[in-house]
């Protein structure tokens, strides 16, 4: 009997596999080990003390709260914002995109401690307004301030993939839907808006993640006002009171809700799901000098808004300070210390993502190849845990390689990996690696399978079509995938605040220390050279791909 060749997809998937084995099956079999034993015994005691106690319980409510109200706000604001921009003729459009992606792109928390030196207490805004209309001081703190910065830092995103789905609605619909009376805010609802129902649900669960695993914005600005991920880290972290067992019992909480969420946005998402073809896509049409004042107003009101946080930390970068506050004057010396203190951290912000997104291009490439052309029961097991790091939070997902590699393999030495680079570069992967895949397997989606039969029947190797032929065809999309996947790993906080030491910090945790020490000028200053590493890594991504704008 003929033994079954062993091919490259073969390796590849099982190498695949193995991997995902080791770095994502086995830290979230190990935490739910911990959730469940209770003194040697099998148990639930973890669990039931989150539910006998409101205090535990409130948090998770509050959660709710702050994710599903950023989430509907974002909805509105971002899917007005594409309308108009799809719809009407306007300046700035290309500078406006820019903008936007930046605020999407920096990390929660940075927009949280610009408004806190803006609008909180002793803001700058704060202060004007009292001296100048003695009006009384505005609380940015709280569920209001939480909803306000993640609303801003989230709802490029809505844009972004309403934007891209925008330009495939076919103008003759809006045609047609206008010769029968439907023009303005009904041609919106009536027409537009059922169009756009898939785009909305997948931007609906990636703004509510987004907002539900945060814990930098809340430990920062929200005071009182505690959430979820602020429970599961001080609980996990916490020198006096802390219980890690029960933090790991929070975590698999998160992971449940997190899954049952994805699941129910991935059902009605497919009850709704349909396809367009756009042969005469949407032209941008000028209109009434009244419409065109109002749709200035917005677009621009709502980017300044957005944009403010970054901008106001551009300048007080190069403010002079005194201990903890901004004096008179002008210096670099925030320059000076940032570089001085936090050369390492600049270094391995870019240093480990670099090495992270080579490893997340060459494993997105093969898992994206193996999901299409080579589907099958095994390939599709494959695909499906590379999407469970999408909807698991970068607090679990930090305190799971923890539990899980502190000892190494099953307490045996091997893979102690806690407290080094490779556990930063594996955990960055792993968190990122469904952007790269998604958009990857979208383009190979769009080529056809006879092209890679053709190289075939001329005697081309499997491989060699995959190498030479397929993936240079796949390539907008990996690039697509792999910028965002970059500037999301720049800008990481969640996980990188669990498993950072003094030789592996990143830029997003010494922002973050340094906010908390009080030293403002320095994490201005390192703030503003993210936000410029943010906008070349952008730029480059425009020139390489030749594209003038980014959609999702």
């Amino acid at each position: 009997m003929e033994r079954k060749k062993v091919t490259i997809w073969t390796s590849s998937s099982f190498l695949i596999f193995i991997t995902y084995l080791i770095f994502l099956v086995y830290p979230i079999v190990t935490i739910l080990k911990q959730a469940v034993i209770a003194d040697g015994k099998f148990s639930f005691s973890h669990f039931a003390t989150f539910f006998e106690k409101s205090y535990y319980f409130d948090t998770l409510v509050n959660s709710f709260k702050v994710s599903l109200t950023a989430t509907l706000t974002s909805l509105i604001v971002g899917t007005v914002l594409a309308y108009l921009f799809s719809m009407y003729e306007f300046k700035g459009k290309k500078l406006l995109q820019i903008l936007v992606i930046i605020a999407s792109m920096s990390a929660p928390f940075v927009g949280a401690y610009s408004w806190i030196l803006l609008l909180g207490r002793n803001g700058v805004i704060t202060k004007f307004l009292s001296a100048a209309f003695h009006l009384p001081a505005i609380d940015i703190y709280g569920f209001k301030g939480i909803v306000l910065v993640f609303t801003l830092q989230l709802f490029p995103l809505v844009f972004l993939y309403v934007a891209g789905t925008m330009k495939s609605i076919d103008n003759s619909v809006l045609e047609a839907a206008e010769s029968m009376g439907a023009v303005g805010l009904q041609r919106m609802f009536k027409v537009v808006l059922p169009l756009l129902v898939p785009t909305l649900l997948a931007a609906a669960l990636l703004v509510f993640m987004r907002a539900f695993s945060d814990f930098g914005t809340p430990m920062l600005i929200g005071e009182g006002y505690r959430t979820f991920p602020v429970l599961i880290y001080t609980e996990f972290i916490s020198e006096v009171g802390g219980n890690a067992a029960f933090a790991s019992a929070l975590a698999i909480m998160a992971i449940a809700i997190a899954l049952s969420i994805f699941l129910v946005q991935k059902y009605i998402a497919n009850r709704f799901s349909f396809s367009m073809n756009s042969l005469h896509p949407i032209q941008p049409k000028k209109t009434t000098l009244g419409k065109t004042i109002a749709i200035y107003t917005t677009v621009y009101g709502v980017i300044f808004l957005a944009i403010l946080p970054q901008l106001y930390l551009i300048y007080t970068s190069f403010l002079k300070t005194s201990g903890m506050v901004f004096v008179k004057g002008y210096s670099l010396n925030s320059y000076k210390t940032a570089f001085d203190r936090m050369g390492s951290a600049i270094f391995n912000t870019i240093r480990i993502p670099l090495i992270a997104l080579v490893l997340v291009v060459i494993f997105a490439t093969f898992i994206s190849y193996l999901a299409v052309r080579k589907r099958n029961i095994f390939t599709n097991l494959i695909d499906s845990l590379s999407m469970v790091p999408y909807i698991v939070p970068g607090t679990v997902m930090g305190i799971a390689f923890i539990s899980s590699f502190n000892t190494g393999l099953f307490g045996s030495g091997i893979l102690m990996i806690t407290g080094t680079a490779f556990i930063l570069i594996v955990s960055l992967s792993v968190r990122r690696l469904p952007y790269t895949i998604r958009s990857s397997v979208a383009s190979l989606q769009q080529i056809a399978p006879s092209i890679e039969e053709a190289a075939e029947s001329l005697g081309s190797s499997r491989l060699n079509t995959f190498v030479k032929i397929t993936t240079p065809m796949m390539v907008s999309g990996i690039i697509s995938g792999a910028i965002l996947s970059w500037v999301t790993m720049i800008s990481e906080l969640s996980t990188s605040i669990l498993l950072y030491n003094v030789r592996t910090r990143t830029m997003t945790v010494a922002i973050y220390t340094e906010v908390l020490r009080g030293n403002y000028g320095v994490a201005a200053a390192l703030s503003t050279i993210l936000t410029i590493i943010t906008v070349a890594s952008l730029l480059t991504f425009m020139k390489i791909s030749k594209n003038n704008s980014i959609t999702l």
